[in-house]
């Protein structure tokens, strides 16, 4: 097998040292035996610097979204100093190479317009001449710009200039490979917090939903990411104390919430919605008075711009009157199964962390009979686009209600599960989809 040959290698230096081309071949193998972005960088820096016999070396990359060269590896720039620096790629003795691609030698840095003088005073050091080297990868595309300050010599050779082109093609393809790993690897670090943030949130819902005599909930939630927006619970109480699913109840307490957006930060705030109702719960407050805490908890908390809106209902098992409290969820809707017919349910009062004293927030109260359907569908459902690029809207969900009003309320929303999934041709959901179903079962007249 033949050996492969080095880029170096392969490369003719003309009056070259064979020491030197020597440490070219050290550096360059250096170089791609490794992985990390800091250690290729800081080997670039320190090459050019040596090979170089100047005094300092900074190494820009290219930032082709926002056009910018910046750095944050550099001799002069201390660990503990300002970060990253950031500079417009047509700007300046580095911009310069970086818009022709070509070495541009300055021999004096104060006669040229293109030098920022500024930087020279506010850290004392004194440029005299210039080199900028154009980083460009097997493929032509821009990497970045190395600079050279200050030659050791009266100025920068024709022999410093092919040493530099040699080592410059070398660090592009390290920086790229770097650069490809480190963000690989951060995409790795960032979808292992996902799915740990994941496991949180989904262990937070109930595991079990309450068996109840008379009564069915039914309750799903499918996110459009890995963490969702939205928020559902469903809580025992026995006596106004929060129970296990298992145990005696004689009321549960609802709830559905979605935050602006999905994703970690919308589920934080969904997922804090549902720990105060829980506190609330435990300290006796009604729907009403637990929503309007949490809405001035959320105005102090949420940036501008973020909110939640939520659903709470408390519902008596008993006698079937439930306490509705709609800030911004919506539609509810109920089904009276006497009449037949379906109405929606008041969601006017604002959603929670927009107004920190909204005085006009109320609660209803409805009474679901035999029968009786409750409906709490977030947007992720009423928003789908279909094949057709239509909506879905509510329309089938009340004609789904209606057909299966005899069925399981599992079986109700398993059903508009798979209308919608039909509608959109099984595409992904492009926001978070949470349900809760809640039926009130006939009693036959023999019992």
């Amino acid at each position: 097998m033949t050996k492969p040959i080095d880029p170096i290698e392969k490369q003719e230096f003309k009056n070259i040292p064979s020491e030197v081309i020597t440490k070219l071949l050290m550096v360059s193998r250096r170089l791609a035996e490794s992985s990390e972005l800091s250690e290729v960088l800081s080997t670039v820096i320190d090459a050019l610097r040596d090979l170089l016999n100047a005094e300092r070396a900074t190494v820009f990359e290219y930032d082709s979204q926002a056009n910018q060269l910046f750095t944050q590896v550099a001799h002069g720039i201390s660990a503990s100093g300002a970060g990253v620096i950031r500079i417009p790629a047509d700007r300046g003795i580095a911009g310069a190479a970086a818009q022709s691609k070509k070495l541009i030698l300055i021999p004096d840095a104060y006669k040229d317009s293109r030098f920022n003088q500024d930087i020279d005073k506010s850290t004392g050091f004194r440029t005299r001449n210039i080199m900028a080297i154009p980083l460009i990868d097997h493929e032509g595309g821009l990497v970045g710009v190395a600079q050279v300050l200050n030659s050791n010599q009266p100025a920068f050779t024709e022999q410093d200039q092919e040493i530099a082109l040699g080592l410059s093609a070398q660090a592009a393809v390290a920086i790229r490979r770097g650069r490809l790993m480190e963000d690989r690897m951060a995409r790795e670090r960032m979808e292992r917090d996902l799915l740990a943030a994941r496991s949180i949130q989904q262990s937070a819902y109930p595991s079990t939903l309450p068996p109840m005599q008379h009564w069915q909930v039914a309750a799903s939630a499918i996110p459009a990411e890995q963490c969702g927006g939205d928020a559902f619970d469903v809580i025992p109480l026995l006596k106004g104390e929060i129970v296990e699913p298992n145990e005696a109840l004689d009321e549960i307490v609802l709830l559905v919430a979605d935050a602006t957006g999905h994703g970690i930060g919308s589920a934080l705030s969904a997922m804090q919605v549902r720990g105060m109702l829980r506190i609330g719960l435990r300290f006796k407050q009604s729907a009403r008075r637990i929503a309007e805490e949490s809405n001035r908890q959320l105005c102090q908390d949420l940036p501008m711009g973020r909110f939640v809106t939520a659903w709470y209902a408390r519902i008596r098992l008993d006698t079937g009157v439930v306490e509705n409290y709609a800030a911004g969820q919506g539609p509810i809707i109920h089904y009276r199964s006497r009449e037949d017919d379906f109405i929606t349910l008041p969601t006017d009062n604002a959603p929670l962390g927009v107004m920190i004293d909204d005085t006009s927030s109320e609660s209803t109260v409805i009474t679901m009979h035999q029968g009786d359907i409750l409906i709490a569908l977030t947007d992720g459902y009423y928003e789908s686009e279909g094949t057709n690029g239509q909506q879905y809207q509510e329309q089938p969900v009340i004609d789904l209600v209606r057909k299966h009003r005899d069925q399981s309320a599992d079986f109700i929303l398993r059903s508009i599960n798979d209308s919608l999934m039909d509608w959109t041709n099984g595409a992904p959901a492009a926001d978070d989809r949470t349900a809760i179903i809640l039926k009130r079962l006939k009693i036959s007249a023999s019992k």
